[in-house]
């Protein structure tokens, strides 16, 4: 500004000096007005240049001169590039924040006063099954007819979760969202969800499991109570105390299996993966397999006029890495299961082959019942039985195909499940060739 001032003063001085050379004191005067109208002019013509530039919104384009108005535009000039740098910096984070939603496993949604959808990640779109272009300003409550949503919609509370079935629900796949709704800005919601259908199949899991536990150890427990107090309080001969103790026996060796199929399950769940330095010979697991299958069978078939026809085809020269126990375990269980459910006189056939892409396959056929369609996809859920009479009379605990999954999992195999209603079933594990390799007599168990 004193520069500015400055300016002015000499302009006035150089005038008056000039008047005064030309024509004396009275011309001096007379310059010196020239000198400051002039000043005045070229100064408001710097101004007017400065603010046309103002007025196009653009002061990239801003004259470049000395003076005030120079260094006036030079400011205007570095504030905004300050500002754009700002603003891409805030854009930038914006972005950032913006990919973070889209790639989030939840889904995010904005909602204005009125329940329109004005944005939403792909997650959400899922959910729901909302197009993101088509549904764009659409009402959520159109679009999402769940009793439970429109429920929660019309008395939302941000503490607790609404479950919701999500896009695709069916009784084979069923599809749980939790969905939260907060308050922002003025009216506006924000409306979380969350894929929790594993969760609820998980909770609904331990719930059938503790239900189960108790049933089936309470009915053996019952029954021996009964046998016990009868023998207690009843003169019986020596037949029937036989039969009795008989009897009992029974529903201790069930209570037996019972709790030996937790324990196996329990250390299956909680010991390490198995590793790849112990390696078993397919002939010894099939050979111990046989003859566990064999006493089964005998079993079983007591007193019927038909046998099981029973056909375990000679293994390959290889070995399988892992767990020895386990893996007896689980291929015991699937031979079993098949002997317990093939009625006296069907057939029951166990191969070995080798996959094209070198992967090991144990499979298990019989002539049984089959299964329906729809208890496939819950076979391997502990105590989960088609059906519960059969499975009791043959001795089974619901809990074999549980420890094979388990069993199955653990070794990065894969459990392969056919059957046909009234025709039969094919059970089959087919182990990664990562595991599999030529046996040799080092190939027992260490």
């Amino acid at each position: 500004m004193w520069l500015r001032f400055t300016s002015f003063l000499i302009v006035l001085v150089v005038g008056a000096a000039i008047g005064w050379w030309l024509r004396g004191w009275p011309v001096a005067c007379a310059g010196m007005l020239l000198a400051g109208l002039a000043w005045c002019v070229v100064d408001v013509v710097r101004a007017l240049r400065v603010l046309r530039s103002l007025r196009d919104g653009d002061t990239q384009t801003l004259p470049r001169m000395g003076g005030l108005w120079g260094e006036f535009a030079d400011r205007l000039r570095r504030l905004q590039r300050i500002g754009e740098r700002r603003q891409q910096d805030s854009e930038r984070r914006l972005q950032e924040f913006l990919d973070a939603i889209q790639a989030s496993s939840n889904g995010v949604m904005l909602l204005d006063a009125e329940g329109r959808i004005n944005w939403c990640n792909p997650t959400a779109a899922a959910h729901f099954g909302i197009d993101t272009e088509r549904d764009h300003e659409q009402l959520i409550g159109n679009l999402v007819r769940d009793p439970a949503f429109t429920s929660y919609y019309a008395n939302p509370d941000p503490t607790r979760n609404a479950i919701v079935t999500g896009r695709g629900d069916s009784a084979g796949r069923p599809v749980r969202l939790a969905v939260r709704l907060h308050f922002y800005g003025e009216g506006r919601r924000l409306m979380l969800s969350n894929d929790v259908t594993a969760l609820e199949q998980a909770e609904a899991m331990r719930r059938d499991f503790v239900a189960n536990v108790s049933h089936e150890i309470r009915t053996p427990l019952t029954v021996l109570t009964g046998f016990v107090e009868t023998l207690q309080s009843l003169p019986l001969d020596e037949t029937e105390r036989a039969r009795y103790l008989e009897l009992m026996a029974q529903q201790a060796s069930r209570m037996q299996t019972l709790v030996s199929d937790l324990l196996t399950l329990s250390r299956i769940e909680g010991s390490p993966p198995p590793g790849r330095s112990e390696w078993t010979a397919l002939g010894q697991l099939s050979a111990e397999c046989e003859d566990e299958v064999q006493a089964l069978s005998a079993l079983l078939t007591a007193g019927q006029s038909a046998p099981h026809a029973l056909e375990f085809a000679p293994p390959p020269a290889l070995a399988l890495a892992g767990s020895r126990t386990e893996l007896m375990s689980a291929l015991s269980n699937l031979v079993s299961n098949a002997v317990r459910y093939t009625p006296g006189g069907g057939s029951v056939k166990v191969t070995w082959q080798t996959l094209q892409a070198g992967q090991l396959e144990f499979a298990v056929e019989d002539t049984g019942p089959g299964v329906a369609p729809e208890h496939l996809p819950r076979l391997t859920e502990r105590f989960y039985r088609v059906d519960r009479s059969r499975s009791r009379e043959t001795g089974g605990t619901g809990l074999g195909l549980a420890i094979v999954k388990h069993v199955v999992q653990r070794h990065g195999a894969e459990l392969r499940i056919q059957s046909v209603l009234g025709k039969g079933s094919r059970f089959a594990i087919v182990f990664p060739a990562s595991r599999v390799r030529a046996s040799t007599p080092l190939s027992a168990p260490v």
